[in-house]
């Protein structure tokens, strides 16, 4: 009879599960496990900090619809996934983290990086479990992956004692789970269905947010099928852009303020009503507002604005009833109603002022005008992953989304260094696509070495860092002798030589056009490579109504 060892075993059960890559940092006691899961057929992506393998697992998870895995060492290494725990938490995210851990016979005797990692995980976590035998590995992880993937999406981790990985056990004495499959998708009660009809029938001024929950779901045909139904004005929220392309007419993500202030009934499909949406309530809402709510947890029903239409189910198979429904009762908002004019005439106004910014030949440039060199090479099916406060956010004002699942940003949590784990992810799940990482300069520099990744595996992703010297922009000088600012970083870094340093290809634009012809220079290489953007230090967004963060 032969014999497996707790490494090989974790390997065999994480390829059982579907699990196609594992990324992470490797050392005591995990090291094992990597070489086993290669030999076992999965594609291992050693990071340069386990916070960047926790934010691609989560986003492998997302992208392809099934559960991403991290392997770390123990303590520090433990503790540096907690923020991408944190992250996959708040963004609903499936992600299975897999700690080492000392040896469970020197427990309470200083082992080498001893850690309280099972009480550490569990804020963040919908299941922890630590395999106290070899024999628990295979049952352990079929628990972690189904609790992880069902109802609610979020992470799980799984200890392992170095004692368990290095021990074995004869495999005819192992009993290997199924693997777990998807769980139901639950419906809705037809009544549930009519009254949320009627509701946003009896609307004068209603308005579709379509959240990422509808895109994690697979509900884009649905979705889509329902606003050309109804011609209803939707609202994406910024990872829910591309389950209705950007680019289509009843998309009001131009006249954002003034939709959310005007509706008087929100249909709310996979998107949280929390600070992203300013929680529903006055003064970025009316008083009054009505809300219809589509969610797959019944405990966000209501959390900040009663529902007066909950609808408690998967996105894709609720739409589908929704649609149904239509089809029986159609209805419908016409092209000349005053709501549509109105929201019309306010897109058409808000992207008439940002025109002269999007054809600035200013210099050094403004945030517009290089996103707007961007949008015009990107293809459709581009995947875009951003961070960096006005980087991000003035990019979902300029670059589009026409496909669902084609935009990572920092998310719920608003968590900086997300971009390169993401990146990394986004191409290693779509070899084929182009992907695109637009970091701020200070963004960029929580996990920047992560492009060493990128060139050791050879994915041809282009880093864009627009770099205005520090966090909301710091000075393009200083005098000597003075002291930095708290915002400020070394004035005019140049980030291309770090990709350089690496093997990678570094491109340096202060034009347009020298941007223009970086970028074309990037995607013809089919290497990986960074452009570092000279932006100026005192371009903001356009003049807004409201703070980006209105709590009251």
């Amino acid at each position: 009879m032969a014999e497996i060892d707790g490494a090989r075993l974790v390997a065999r059960c994480l390829k059982q599960q579907g699990v196609d890559e594992l990324f992470g940092v490797v050392g005591i006691p995990v090291t094992g496990i990597a070489a086993a899961a290669a030999s076992e057929g999965i594609r291992y992506i050693g990071t340069r900090h386990e916070q960047a393998a926790g934010y691609a697992a989560q986003a492998i998870s997302y992208l392809k619809g099934r559960i991403g895995v991290c392997l770390v060492v123990s303590g520090p290494g433990m503790t540096n996934a907690i923020s991408a725990l944190g992250n996959a938490w708040a963004n609903c995210w499936p992600m299975l983290l897999i700690g080492g851990s000392s040896n469970q016979a020197l427990n309470h005797m200083g082992d080498f990086q001893a850690a309280p990692q099972v009480d550490l995980a569990k804020p963040f976590c919908k299941w922890v479990g630590q395999a106290e035998r070899i024999d628990l590995i295979p049952r352990y992880i079929a628990t972690a992956v189904r609790h992880s993937i069902s109802g609610r999406p979020g992470p799980v981790y799984l200890d392992l004692p170095g004692d368990v990985i290095a021990s074995s056990l004869e495999e005819d004495d192992l009993s290997y789970p199924q693997r777990v499959e998807a769980p139901p998708a639950p419906q809705v009660d037809p009544a549930s269905i009519k009254a949320a009809v009627a509701a946003l029938k009896s609307a004068r001024q209603p308005l579709a947010i379509i959240g990422k929950g509808a895109a994690w779901a697979g509900a884009e045909e649905q979705v889509r099928r329902f606003i050309e139904e109804t011609q209803m004005p939707f609202l994406p929220s910024p990872m829910g852009k591309g389950v209705v392309p950007d680019g289509h007419p009843l998309s009001v993500a131009a006249a954002r303020s003034y939709a959310l202030q005007n509706a008087d009934l929100v249909f709310t499909i996979g998107a949280r009503l929390n600070w992203i949406m300013h929680f529903g309530l006055p003064p970025r809402f009316r008083e009054d507002l009505r809300v219809v709510q589509l969610d797959v947890a019944a405990e966000e029903i209501g959390s900040s604005v009663p529902s007066e239409a909950p609808l408690v189910g998967d996105a894709k198979v609720v739409m589908a009833q929704m649609v149904a429904e239509l089809e029986e009762s159609p209805w419908q908002i016409a092209a000349d109603n005053p709501w549509r004019q109105a929201l019309d005439k306010e897109k058409a106004a808000k992207q008439e002022a940002t025109v002269p910014m999007l054809e600035s030949d200013e210099v050094p440039m403004n945030y517009y005008r290089p996103l707007q060199e961007i949008q015009q090479l990107l293809p459709h099916d581009a995947i875009i992953v951003t961070e960096g406060a006005s980087t991000m956010d003035i990019s979902r004002q300029v670059l589009d989304n026409y496909e669902p699942r084609k935009r990572l940003d920092a998310g719920t949590w608003g968590t900086m260094g997300v971009g390169p784990g993401f990146a990394i992810a986004a191409q290693v799940a779509n070899p084929d696509k182009r992907v695109i990482a637009l970091e701020g300069d200070a963004a960029f520099g929580f996990d920047g070495l992560e492009v060493e990744v990128a060139v050791r595996h050879k994915l041809p992703i282009t880093w864009i860092v627009f770099n205005n010297n520090g966090i909301g922009g710091g000075p393009s000088s200083l005098p000597e002798g003075a002291s930095y600012p708290p915002n400020a970083f070394v004035p005019n870094a140049r980030y291309d030589k770090v990709m350089e340093a690496f093997g990678g290809k570094g491109y340096h634009a202060e034009t347009p056009q020298e941007l223009r012809a970086a970028l074309q220079a990037s995607f013809d290489s089919g290497e990986t490579t960074l452009i570092n953007v000279t932006i100026n230090p005192e371009s903001k967004r356009r003049p807004q109504q409201f703070a980006w963060l209105t709590r009251g």
